[in-house]
């Protein structure tokens, strides 16, 4: 948890693009790697490449999707951090279909 919440930590209030990405995508493996699951890991690293310029487009032409990134992720983390495990789901989901329906409406 420590290691979760000093990546965030280090990105600050109002982080650039490539800087929001990496963390992203880091967060995001971190989390995995914790689950124990390996097809989860294996799942993520194979989706997570492709969507590097989509996850960079988002952040430059959706209004506040860099904030509400960090605000996802910040809920995430401190629901994990008391193992709340129904609420870290429940922000991971909106996380994820936040993602997707900003994809379905930007083809």
């Amino acid at each position: 948890m420590a290691g979760l919440r000093a990546l965030l930590d280090e990105l600050g209030e109002q982080p650039g693009m490539p800087e929001l990405v990496a963390n992203d995508l880091e967060f995001h493996s971190r989390i995995a790697a914790a689950s124990g699951n390996p097809l989860l890991c294996s799942m993520l690293e194979s989706i997570s490449g492709p969507t590097v310029r989509a996850r960079v487009w988002r952040g430059i032409t959706q209004e506040e999707a860099v904030p509400r990134t960090l605000a996802e992720h910040r809920a995430i983390l401190d629901a994990l951090a008391v193992h709340d495990t129904d609420a870290a789901r429940a922000w991971a989901t909106i996380h994820v279909s936040g993602v997707t329906r900003w994809l379905d409406n930007s083809r």
